[in-house]
């Protein structure tokens, strides 16, 4: 590197650091940089960033990622870790783990469990990026109530209360510790931050669990959130633990033994958008893998799910006994393509489109393979509650162990955005309109990467890319190659994965039907989701959830919640308070699968692309 081009970087570098310690980053929406710590790990990130790009990467991929064909999502942090994760807290529970040299026995009661899981998800979580998942809340938290109950019912009748009398004080006891727990949860995981400065993107999912104290787990989890949090008159929904609701329609559906628990889900939605819901009984590769062996594919995250692994036959079950496995499971990074571009590309070169796409999957193929050779050098002492306590899959490494064997298991991820905009620039339709062109594209990558798998031996997913910052950047990059095009690259960001656009007159079913199209292509990581233009009806939000559970979807609702915070009234989708004329409000939207603020304390921690998104939102 010559001196001049070496002092053009650092001036560059110099620059950036300055536009981060005082004007911010809205690269993220779960950051929040205002904070001293969150400016700090934000440097490392942009260095870390060029260090990836400089020596990680061939000068075809920089080439590549620099002009826009792919993205390499997480270069500050996807040669030290991995990405998403369903972290098996139950296994590091059981027994007692240590954690940062000090022993944890496991816990004896309800309340102290909460605590302990709060502590042990923090520290886990700020180990990796991406999404951690706790899955089956409900079922892991079963026998710690139980623990609490028993010791307040011998409690109870030691002091000469009547067996009646106790055991419903000691079942009142559990519930207050419940309640007490799920807001623990709630203030912890929105103010703490972890290691990269942001607040750990940590879901959790509940529903199945028809033991009593399953069921209230699941019924006050929802309850908590619902009741939100803030001083007398001002309470809000929080943005995290994000909430999935696994849906069986034996168990929901109308007459079902937990059709209650069904009821307060949608009456939980319709106040806070969350829950999500993940059909369990529907079609598809979810509901089937449930089906046929009670496995529970929660998602990683906002949409991130897992590809089978079996116990013994690995990639493919070695006989009809096989099971698969999901629990404690991850994956390793994900890296998109930029569709348009590749079109357009092509065809400015008089080149066959797919022969064009083939040569960035391949790329994007290199890639993942250096990945999982890179962390496979890694020791287990990176993440001991993962890779020595059970956090993982395999996880019970020695500190100084590498870590390649728990790699095998783990999934890689291509990941999509922008068929509206690929079906566009194909034949000048809408996905409303049409489709069949981006179809046959998915079709033609699902079979390229079931060749790689196979080739590989490696676990690669297909994935709807969530783009925050990415939804802004491929418009950038389009433009500066390509033009402004009409309906391709005329508005400041591009669609997330297989949805619609955003300002198609559809309505909410019509939608689910279009979209219904590319489910099964897209196994790897996918969300369907509709805005509902009402004000809280609650018949609109349950028909349109069945129908979405019966078609197999994991499903989003999307509300524009808005709070003031002088009066505390609240509405959808306001911009000034018609109670007191107030603007100071806080304003929470659906980002892609997960939540955000749209505006808080008078600024948004979203960035322009995607707020452009938000104000033409008609049918997301």
């Amino acid at each position: 590197m010559g001196a001049e081009t070496l002092h053009r970087d650092l001036d560059e570098f110099y620059k950036r650091g300055q536009s981060i310690l005082y004007l911010g980053d809205k690269e993220n929406s779960n950051y929040d940089s205002a904070l001293v710590s969150t400016k700090r790990s934000l440097l490392l990130n942009h260095v870390n960033e060029r260090l990836y790009e400089e020596y990680f990467l061939t000068e075809e991929e920089r080439r590549a990622a620099k002009e826009g064909y792919i993205y390499i999502h997480d270069k500050s942090a996807r040669r030290e870790t991995f990405n998403c994760c369903l972290f098996d807290v139950a296994s590091v529970l059981q027994g007692g783990f240590s954690m940062s040299n000090i022993w944890y026995n496991e816990p004896g009661s309800l309340d102290t469990a909460f605590d302990v899981i709060g502590d042990l998800v923090l520290s886990a979580a700020s180990q990796q990026y991406g999404g951690f998942t706790i899955p089956s809340v409900d079922l892991l938290l079963e026998p710690y109530a139980e623990k609490s109950y028993r010791k307040g019912l011998a409690r109870y009748l030691e002091l000469g209360v009547a067996a009646a009398k106790a055991e419903s004080e000691a079942l009142h006891r559990v519930e207050r510790e419940f309640e007490q727990g799920f807001q623990g949860w709630e203030y912890k995981f929105n103010t703490v931050a972890g290691s990269k400065g942001d607040y750990p993107f940590i879901t959790v999912t509940a529903g199945t669990g028809q033991g009593r104290f399953a069921r209230m787990a699941t019924r006050l989890m929802l309850k908590v959130r619902r009741l939100g949090q803030g001083k007398a008159g001002h309470k809000k929904p929080v943005l995290y633990p994000k909430l999935v609701f696994l849906y069986d329609e034996a168990l929901h559906g109308k007459g079902g033994p937990l059709e209650e628990l069904f009821e307060e889900g949608v009456k939980t939605s319709s106040k806070c958008m969350y829950p999500d819901w993940l059909s369990l009984s529907g079609e598809g590769y979810i509901a089937e893998m449930y089906q046929k062996y009670g496995c529970i594919i929660s998602p990683m995250g906002c949409r991130a799910f897992l590809s089978p692994w079996y116990e013994r036959g690995g990639m493919e079950p070695a006989d009809a006994a096989d099971r698969p496995v999901y629990v404690g499971r991850f994956n390793i990074g994900v890296v998109s393509l930029n569709l348009p571009m590749i079109l357009a590309k092509a065809r400015e070169e008089e080149l066959e489109f797919f022969s064009v796409l083939d040569q960035y999957l391949e790329l994007i193929r290199g890639i993942h393979q250096r990945t999982y050779e890179y962390l496979g050098e890694m020791r287990a002492s990176i993440d001991p509650l993962a890779f020595c306590e059970g956090g993982l899959y395999g996880g019970h490494l020695s500190r100084d162990d590498k870590i390649a064997p728990l790699l095998r298991s783990a999934t890689a991820s291509f990941g999509i955005t922008a068929l509206e905009e690929l079906e566009q620039l194909f034949h000048g339709k809408s996905l409303v309109e049409d489709g069949s062109f981006a179809l046959c594209v998915m079709e033609h990558i699902n079979e390229k990467i079931s060749a790689f798998r196979k080739e590989d031996g490696h676990l690669y997913a297909i994935y709807g890319t969530p783009a925050e910052n990415l939804c802004g950047l491929q418009i950038r990059q389009f433009r500066k190659r390509y033009g402004v095009i009409p309906k391709v690259s005329d508005r400041e960001y591009v669609s997330n994965s297989f949805h619609c656009h955003v300002t198609s007159h559809i309505t909410p079913v019509e939608k689910q039907d279009r979209e219904r199209r590319f489910w099964e292509l897209f196994n790897g990581g996918k969300i369907q989701y509709v805005k509902y233009p009402v004000d809280y009806n609650l018949e609109a939000i349950r028909v349109l959830i069945r129908r979405a559970m019966k078609m197999g979807f994991y499903e989003g609702v999307n509300l524009s919640l808005s709070y003031c915070e002088d009066c505390g009234h609240e509405e959808l989708s306001m911009e000034t308070c018609p109670k007191c004329g107030s603007q100071n409000l806080t304003k929470i939207d659906r980002m892609n699968g997960y939540l955000s603020y749209s505006r808080v304390y008078g600024d948004t921690r979203l960035n322009a692309a995607k707020m452009a998104e938000i104000r033409e939102r008609v049918s997301m």
